[in-house]
């Protein structure tokens, strides 16, 4: 048995209560679904910036109505301290997902990204701390290695950030360590890569690329590729990011206060993830036939990108079960299912 599913056969026998910040986005949503279904009760906090109503209503219609009941929403900012000591209200176990994503966004708008990256982490720490909450377990980025050069991607090694969005998830790993110094109060970090999956929004203008071009494919759109496609990611199934979650948040103590990869340790360019899309398609009997548009890089982009997880292996037992083709095949029905108007 591995050690997740250990985890959570003894999370089913001994539900706990957990927070959800940013419960109504793409992995918050992820969360409260996997967690209600071992059982558990949810307290979820969002102020749909980025989240959705219809993720929640879509984890309502995948769980049991006494498994429904186990979840309590404050629509709530965590901008605001009293919003974040209201949803830490005895709570065992916070995973603190809400924050303003992408690079171009922060680009665009550094204060807000700030305001709600750096001030909204900060509440949430004060407000769990003050809560004597038993783990805390955020979002942190792969964004924070920068300019570092180096492959795989291992978790002491940082280079300069390249962006406003790397400088606020940087920041949070810093206030997570004096917390940890100055309080006694240890959290882990989780690094995640490029996490897809079933409710990632593939709309606006920064959506993330899988759900953007299996959406500009399945209207028969252009798609669009920044610099010549040999640019690589590691990309996350969003099962495994859920499985870093849980077993960060039941971590024991030797493993706390500390920031761990949440990848597969693999790299696939632009290029191949187009061919990917385009079988996953063909798959679900979709043709795309276009050839890719290729334009310019784009700012405060790395070239490449993949995680060394033998961090998270060796002291979470963090073992992911989806690379990409098995991701892509899981999550492309529901892309087309919810998103092909």
């Amino acid at each position: 048995m591995s050690k997740y599913q250990e985890v959570c056969d003894g999370l089913a026998g001994s539900p706990k209560t957990w927070l959800i910040t940013g419960v109504a986005g793409f992995i918050g949503s992820n969360l409260l679904e996997h967690l209600l279904k071992l059982d558990q009760t949810v307290v979820g906090l969002d102020n749909f910036a980025t989240g959705y109503q219809r993720n929640l209503d879509e984890v309502r219609s995948l769980v049991s109505s006494e498994q429904w009941a186990r979840f309590r929403f404050i629509e709530g900012d965590i901008r605001n301290l009293e919003d974040c000591t209201q949803a830490c209200d005895c709570v065992d176990y916070v995973l603190h997902q809400a924050a303003l994503g992408s690079v171009p966004r922060s680009l665009n708008d550094p204060i807000t990204t700030n305001a709600a990256n750096i001030t909204g982490f900060l509440n949430m720490l004060v407000a769990a701390r003050d809560a004597e909450v038993e783990s805390f377990t955020y979002a942190a980025s792969s964004s924070t290695y920068g300019d570092h050069p180096a492959l795989p991607k291992v978790e002491e090694n940082i280079g300069k950030p390249l962006s406003p969005y790397a400088v606020t998830k940087y920041v949070n790993e810093l206030y997570a360590d004096v917390f940890a110094r100055s309080y006694g109060f240890k959290a882990i970090g989780l690094r995640y890569f490029n996490v897809f999956g079933k409710r990632q929004d593939p709309d606006g203008a920064y959506a993330a690329v899988i759900p953007k071009w299996t959406a500009s494919m399945v209207r028969g759109e252009d798609v669009f590729i920044n610099g010549d496609g040999e640019t690589s990611r590691d990309f996350c199934f969003i099962e495994n990011a859920v499985q870093a979650n849980v077993l960060a948040a039941t971590a024991d103590e030797a493993a706390k206060n500390e920031v761990y990869n949440v990848a597969v340790g693999d790299r696939t360019t632009l290029n191949t993830l187009i061919d990917s899309l385009k079988d996953a398609l063909a798959g679900n009997d979709v043709v795309y036939l276009k050839a890719p548009v290729y334009r310019d890089f784009r700012e405060g982009d790395v070239r490449h990108s993949q995680a060394d997880i033998s961090k998270a292996a060796s002291k979470l037992g963090y073992a992911p079960e989806f690379r990409i083709g098995e991701g892509i095949a899981r999550a492309m029905p529901w892309y087309l299912n919810n998103r092909a108007e």
